[in-house]
């Protein structure tokens, strides 16, 4: 802690004063994916579209593995500018941006054209620009793949299997009504504490996409997974307004032509990364479940209910997104 203390004192002073050496002007970018991970792959073809993009004059620098601290942590210093970019799940980011809860709703999506179809049209990216009045302007989606239950003893082939369960959730709303809608027991959690806790039966599995499942070796102690695909919250890459604001319009046309570029490489990573992900688990044992996702899909109907009661103002957009 007193480390990552100094090292974020010398980013803010280098950050704020120190901007531009030689004609170069450098862009801290700080996530907390492993480097191993697809998603921080897509992050270093941001970083060389970048460099190419600007002859040399704009460079990332990057701080994996939460070297700056998690996902909220470096949310805030992006608010304050100490850091100028970041990757974050959504379902984060929704704490921040209320319209970022749209796309944590269960089932919102038919399948992975329709998520990128709306993503990467224009409800996407209106969503994008709505981070800009908190000082988090929205670049680009990475995709994260869709979210599914594991568990350690007890396998989840329906909604009523989930009865009794301590499932561990993100510490999001939605995540967790919508785990309590199927009959579970959602359990906020550290993301750091939860292989201990699977491991010692303080909760009986959690959620989350195929690369992390396995990235996070739950796939060690968690011996079914099952597809029930119940949401698919993407990443998001920001930029500080602070430092956007910056820029030049043609440097932030560099920025912006970079991060869709690097959007469209994540891709393929991730799809590598899953097929990975996926032998990886067999090969430890994992049974892989294939459920009736309509059953699911059925009784987490609940939790679109509650959010259109609770923001009455979103309704027409997620009506827009179904009707797609």
């Amino acid at each position: 802690m007193k480390y990552k203390l100094i090292l974020l004192a010398i980013l803010f002073v280098s950050f704020s004063s120190c901007k531009k050496e030689g004609g170069i002007k450098v862009l801290y970018l700080a996530h907390g994916l492993p480097q191993s991970h697809p998603v921080h792959k897509g992050i270093m073809a941001f970083q060389s579209a970048l460099e190419e993009k600007s002859g040399g004059t704009l460079k990332i620098k990057i701080f994996p593995d939460a070297q700056l601290g998690s996902e909220r942590e470096v949310l805030e210093l992006l608010q304050i500018g100490s850091v100028a970019a970041t990757k974050v799940s959504s379902a984060t980011l929704s704490n921040f941006v209320p319209e970022y809860h749209i796309l944590g709703i269960p089932y919102l999506f038919r399948g992975k054209k329709h998520k990128f179809d709306i993503l990467e049209g224009p409800i996407g990216k209106a969503i994008l620009a709505k981070g800009s009045k908190f000082w988090l302007r929205g670049l680009c989606y990475y995709d994260a793949g869709s979210r599914s239950f594991y568990t350690s003893k007890k396998a989840i082939r329906t909604p009523d299997d989930l009865k009794g369960l301590k499932i561990r959730t993100m510490n999001n709303q939605m995540a967790i009504n919508m785990v309590n809608s199927m009959g579970g027991s959602a359990t906020p959690l550290s993301y750091s504490e939860l292989y201990t806790a699977i491991q010692q039966g303080v909760v009986d599995g959690a959620e989350n996409n195929a690369p992390s499942f396995v990235s996070s070796n739950h796939h060690e102690i968690s011996k079914y997974y099952t597809l029930d695909e119940h949401a698919s919250q993407p990443d998001v890459l920001l930029i500080s307004t602070k430092f956007w604001d910056s820029l030049t319009s043609e440097q932030q046309e560099w920025v912006q032509s970079a991060a869709d570029e690097s959007a469209q490489a994540q891709k393929v990573f991730w799809n590598e990364s899953v097929e990975e992900s996926m032998k990886a688990a067999k090969e430890k044992g994992v049974e892989i479940i294939i459920p009736e996702q309509s059953l699911f899909a059925e009784k987490s109907k609940s939790v679109l209910e509650n959010f259109i009661k609770e923001y009455p103002e979103m309704e027409e957009v997620v009506k827009q997104i179904k009707a797609k």
